[in-house]
């Protein structure tokens, strides 16, 4: 008996975007993701999508702040879904609220 998969693979990426670099969050429906730094290019991270996560559907978020919606407007070019969010809307539980850093914000991001 042939197997196939029945749902489309999912890909949410959660961005805290800096002029300099960005701090990236990837993560799935089958696992909670991997973070990293990168340069502040929407090409790079396609390259890196394409390369890692061949045949999802993609889905990027990112708060709203000084670097404009260059980014989304790239994302939304690529096919992705792309939200630019209000970072007072994204819940903090607990000890997230008093420790603020680039990483956990790009995890609770995605």
């Amino acid at each position: 008996m042939k197997t196939e998969l029945s749902a489309e693979l999912k890909l949410y990426i959660g961005i805290d975007i800096h002029k300099r670099n960005w701090k990236v969050h990837c993560s799935t429906d089958l696992f909670s993701g991997k973070s990293f730094s990168m340069e502040p290019s929407p090409d790079q991270l396609y390259e890196y999508v394409i390369k890692h996560f061949p045949g999802h559907e993609v889905t990027t978020a990112y708060e709203a702040g000084c670097c404009g919606y260059k980014a989304h407007r790239s994302f939304e070019s690529y096919g992705w879904t792309s939200l630019v969010v209000n970072p007072a809307d994204i819940h903090r539980k607990g000890k997230e609220r008093f420790t603020k850093t680039d990483k956990i914000d790009a995890q609770l991001i995605s």
